[in-house]
């Protein structure tokens, strides 16, 4: 009789210990697919403030990766110590007597990369790219802003609001139909120090195309330098667009759109840009799927960026969303660890409720280390078909433990975010995003590195177990007999 059909004999004489090792093994190999598929599960949500409109893609910054940044440039700065680093500053102050740290981040920090938008905008397919600036409160010098009589405006900062564009014909609110020039034409890449305004504005003020806006640094009015913009557009809106702050500075009737670089000077940053976003055009549409993977292929640092698709999709790696991966990496390794204490007490169990069949086999001249492989090809047997059937139910796990961890992960945020609230200054308004879909798939991978990792914990807990044969010369074994 060969070792196979006595492994294969030995699992059928004892079906409660077979059932046994086969449940503990499914469950491990179960509980460790669910974790590896969770570690690289494609989140996908969806967020209508962000929707790209068209055949194109949206690139805007990932909030995740700032605020690692933030903490980052904090522990090195030093906790309560004044400094700035990287963009990123903290601050002491005292107010009524009572001190108060400040903490914010400069155009530098939150911009998006130029470098970078160049190299997505070189990816073949893309025929077009736009770039637009973050909004920034300016102050009107020559001109009025439309305003609210009703309302008290003292809490406002009594300015308008400037959107520099690279080219405005891919601005969203252009591309949603949403916005319409009724007089003059749309900003390009090669204008400088120019603006369209909205008909109201234009209205109120009296102005026509070839006028000329001034502006300067709402926060030093007296003694900022002054910047003026030709009016080359008049628009109209379908519906007004949201202000992303609240305040009359920030009302539809008072966003001028400039050219890309005139809004860091007439705030003050001249050379200091604050790129929001970036706008990729697709040319072929049938060709968006390969467009979308050459995107990503792109050799930049991705987690500090989201890219959203046109259907204001976003799909991004388990790093880029908080900590997944890394919470994944330590459910993986406390399973493993789990995993080998309790397959070494079951054939801790085997090794003493055999020690006669043990017995035998040494008084007929069979070594140890051949019964330490006979009890390796039984478990092996037994551990196939629980792997078997583990993959069968694991992709409602992973499933299940993928939207478990996503779920945690946004409450994680939403408390910090309310922990976070007023200490750091931000230049633009988060829009909240929704997790429409969390895939978790069980590739051919991850079923090969589940199989040899459970391979490897039942090897390896065997041979620990089975120092209680092998520490003992075969004589003490047969005594044991009697």
């Amino acid at each position: 009789m060969n070792s196979i059909q006595m492994a294969w004999r030995c699992v059928l004489r004892k079906p409660v210990k077979s059932i046994l090792l086969l449940l503990t093994v499914f469950i491990i190999s179960i509980s460790l697919t669910a974790g590896m598929a969770s570690k690289n599960a494609s989140i996908a949500t969806t967020d209508t403030a962000r929707q790209a409109v068209g055949a194109g893609f949206l690139l805007e910054e990932n909030e995740a990766n700032r605020h690692a940044r933030i903490e980052a440039l904090s522990r090195k700065i030093g906790e309560n110590k004044e400094g700035s680093l990287g963009g990123y500053y903290q601050k002491k102050t005292i107010i009524n007597g009572t001190e108060n740290w400040q903490s914010g981040t400069d155009n530098s920090f939150e911009t998006l990369l130029l470098e970078d938008i160049r190299k997505i905008a070189a990816v073949p397919g893309i025929s077009a790219y736009n770039i637009t600036t973050g909004t920034m409160a300016v102050n009107p010098v020559n001109f009025k802003r439309i305003e609210d009589a009703d309302v008290d405006q003292n809490a406002d900062i009594q300015g308008v609001s400037l959107i520099g564009n690279l080219d405005m014909a891919m601005d969203s609110n252009v591309l949603s139909g949403n916005l319409s020039l009724i007089a003059g034409r749309m900003i390009t890449g090669r204008d400088s120090d120019v603006c369209i305004i909205s008909e109201e504005l234009a209205a109120k003020n009296s102005l026509t195309i070839g006028d000329n806006l001034a502006f300067n640094d709402c926060h030093d009015r007296e003694g900022s330098a002054i910047y003026q913009a030709e009016i080359i557009g008049i628009y109209q809106t379908r519906q007004k667009m949201a202000p992303y702050m609240s305040g009359d500075t920030y009302r539809s009737e008072n966003v001028i759109f400039t050219d890309l670089r005139f809004p860091e000077k007439a705030e003050g940053n001249k050379n200091n840009p604050l790129f929001a976003k970036a706008y990729f055009k697709v040319a072929d549409v049938d060709e968006y799927a390969s467009v979308k993977k050459a995107i990503k292929q792109v050799d930049i640092n991705w987690e500090r960026y989201d890219l959203i698709d046109n259907h204001g999709n976003l799909d991004t790696m388990s790093s880029n969303f908080h900590d997944l991966q890394s919470i994944s990496n330590v459910l993986i390794w406390i399973i493993a660890g789990a995993s080998f204490v309790i397959l070494c007490l079951i054939f801790v169990f085997w090794m003493k409720s055999r020690v006669q069949e043990a017995g035998i086999l040494l008084a007929l001249g069979t070594s140890q280390i051949r019964i330490l492989r006979q009890m390796l090809l039984e478990a092996l047997m037994i551990s196939l078909l629980a792997l078997v059937l583990s993959y069968t139910a694991a992709p409602v796990l992973s499933s299940f433990m993928a939207d478990y961890l996503v779920e945690q992960q946004i409450e994680q945020a939403k408390q910090q975010d309310m922990a976070d609230e007023g200490k750091v200054a931000k230049p633009y308004e988060e829009a909240e995003q929704k997790v429409v879909d969390v895939q978790a798939d069980i590739t051919w991978e991850i079923i090969l590195l589940d199989a040899v990792g459970v391979t490897l914990l039942i090897a390896i807990s065997i041979t620990t177990a089975g120092i209680i044969i092998l520490r003992k010369h075969p004589r003490d074994i047969l005594s044991q007999m009697s």
